[in-house]
């Protein structure tokens, strides 16, 4: 019999048989669903042997909701994703001219995803433009519903950037002084908050923890941006010492209780020039800052002292242009990556290209809180390849792989990694992969779904 998944203060109830809302998405969206459902049900049977099932619910967003009902996005479908929590999506064109701006935000929005979760890993034989493609294994915790992304937005010349705009200069003259023309400016705010900053931040640390990751990678442009970014950042480190002290060392705490072992007789002064090398050049109060960290640290010393903070989650940051220049060059530095929206934007797109491009990357957007997730492809609709079979469905299966294992079906989950990894490694893939592989076997959308169903292992043990 199917039921709702359900949320409980002990986190997500999910019953053997629930139902799941899915939207078929446009363009490819029907050939990738197609396949990935396959794909996701044979996982399902292979693992639990008929004990545990899925029961679809289609609902409607994008084209095919337009030329049905006259919406994109109908309340219909919000209220399903409301009602059943979890769900599935393909890719959804977005409205040419006014309304919806992106479907995909609005779904974000509307529900409070703030969590959007791409995991980043590299499948052997898949083509890649970089010499260690396995170096990359990584997944960014990227805030969904704040920062430029929030939406607010003045169009130039229009009355309502006008009016922005002389509101601004009454009030802040000498901050509308920096904008260098104003006149055929368009204005977009910015909004970064503590509230909204923590719950990513946590969640991603949740994980790090969890999945026994072994450090969380704060990005960030706070050198820029201090109010915003840079106040990301330091809630970010304020979280860690304040909820997760136990669990938790920062990078900097790394160098004091290391520079301490290294020397007993060190002074917390001595310790402060070792940890900042200008610490000389400083003010007294400067100076006096830098020894008050070093004596913090060092109270940790019974519970991260004597090598113990090896063991603990490693919290750090990096600025964000060094980030996407370090992924390429010491990809194994990254681990569990937190940051805004924008930045996390462009770094999932280009960690994707590191390891087989968008075509093949999962994403999902979620609220730990309420318990709701949508998982999404997470390329576009590619419409001159509608219905011709031929695309890579990976982004969509793996998708549905996160969407198993947010359930709690690992065992359906690893199911669905083990036969991807064996269609790969047996070089049959789809024509993306195909042309960059030399001695592959080309097949269709449908194909692939196919070969990675027979690569599945049948060995997982059905639960009692």
């Amino acid at each position: 019999m199917s039921n709702r998944i359900s949320m409980s203060t002990s986190g997500l109830q999910v019953p053997d048989q629930p139902i799941i809302p899915f939207i078929e998405g446009d363009g490819t969206g029907p050939d990738i669903w197609k396949a990935s459902v396959r794909v996701l049900d044979g996982a399902v049977e292979k693992a639990y042997g008929g004990k545990r099932r899925i029961h679809w619910h289609e609902v409607l967003a994008g084209e095919k909701a337009f030329n049905a009902t006259g919406q994109w996005l109908p309340e219909a479908t919000l209220q399903a994703f409301r009602d059943m929590l979890v769900g599935i999506k393909g890719p959804l064109t977005t409205p040419i001219g006014g309304g919806i701006r992106s479907l995909n935000v609005a779904l974000r929005q509307i529900l409070d995803l703030y969590i959007c979760l791409r995991p980043v890993r590299w499948f052997t034989g898949v083509p890649s433009p970089v010499k260690k493609p396995g170096d990359c294994n990584m997944v960014i915790f990227r805030e969904n519903c704040e920062d430029i992304y929030a939406g607010i937005e003045f169009k130039e010349g229009s009355p309502e950037c006008k009016k922005f705009l002389e509101l601004f200069k009454e009030a802040f003259p000498k901050e509308f002084g920096k904008i260098r023309f104003p006149a055929t400016s368009g204005i977009g705010l910015k909004p970064v908050s503590k509230e909204g900053s923590e719950r990513l931040i946590r969640a991603a640390i949740q994980y790090a923890l969890r999945e026994g990751r072994k450090s969380l990678t704060l990005v960030h442009k706070g050198n820029i941006m201090k109010f915003t970014e840079g106040a990301f950042k330091d809630w970010g480190y304020e979280l860690a010492a304040r909820e997760f002290r136990g669990e938790s060392v920062s990078e900097r705490e790394t160098w004091i209780l290391g520079n301490q072992e290294s020397n007993k007789d060190l002074t917390a002064e001595a310790n402060a020039r070792l940890i900042d090398p200008g610490f000389d050049m400083m003010t007294p109060e400067q100076k006096k800052k830098i020894v008050s960290e070093v004596e913090t640290a060092l109270k940790l010393w019974p519970t991260h002292g004597e090598g113990k903070w090896k063991k603990k989650l490693l919290v750090r940051d990096s600025i964000a242009d060094v980030t996407l220049q370090q992924v390429l060059t010491r990809g194994k530095d990254f681990d569990v990556i937190a940051t805004m929206n924008l930045n996390g934007d462009y770094l999932s797109d280009a960690l994707a290209a590191q390891v087989g491009g968008i075509g093949i990357a999962p994403g999902a957007n979620i609220n730990n809180d309420t318990g709701h997730a949508i998982f999404e492809a997470t390329h576009g609709t590619a419409p001159k390849y509608a219905n011709l079979d031929q695309v890579n469905p990976g982004s969509m299966i793996l998708s549905g792989e996160m969407m198993l294992r947010y359930m709690g079906w690992n065992e359906a989950a690893d199911l669905i990694i083990a036969g991807m990894d064996g269609a790969i490694g047996a070089k049959t893939v789809t024509y993306d992969f195909h042309r960059l592989m030399e001695g592959a076997r080309k097949v269709k959308c449908s194909e692939f779904a196919t070969e990675i169903v027979r690569h599945m292992d049948a060995r997982v043990p059905v639960p009692v």
